[in-house]
């Protein structure tokens, strides 16, 4: 693929998620090759720097990579949406069907409540690569200082 189209590519998968320019991302457990290669083709489409995943700022998009052996994913949830803005979406990122590590959706819905989120919708953002976004109910949203 050419880099003309790599990036064009990489635009499309980004707009999917919404990362635009201006949007503070932030990054969780992407530590495989396809993942990193899925972020970098986002991030420099979009013409944004991640926000570290370790650092204090409140941001509006977290990217939540998850496989079916990283632990506790209710956990995970509570801990990416303290992170978010009162309009910030996590977009939990797993291995499509039949890859290694796959999660299957009943089981990121069982441990959305938990975390005070409701699904909004899913995308396929890469061959390897399917996501759900979740977002907090309105009526229930939380202000994080």
């Amino acid at each position: 693929m050419s880099p003309t189209a790599a990036n064009a590519e990489g635009q499309r998968r980004a707009e999917r998620l919404g990362v635009v320019a201006g949007t503070m991302v932030q990054s969780i457990n992407e530590d495989d090759d396809i993942a990193g290669d899925l972020l970098e083709a986002v991030v420099a489409a979009s013409g944004t720097e991640l926000v570290p995943e370790d650092s204090d700022d409140v941001v509006d998009i977290v990217l939540l990579w998850w496989r079916d052996d990283d632990g506790d994913l209710a956990n995970a949830l509570i801990d990416a949406r303290r992170q978010l803005s009162d309009q910030g979406i996590i977009w939990l990122l797993t291995p499509k069907s039949g890859r290694p590590g796959h999660v299957e959706p009943s089981d990121i819905l069982d441990a959305v409540p938990t975390a005070g989120l409701v699904q909004t919708s899913t995308v396929n953002v890469a061959q390897e690569w399917a996501s759900m976004r979740l977002a907090a109910p309105k009526s229930q949203r939380v202000r994080h200082r």
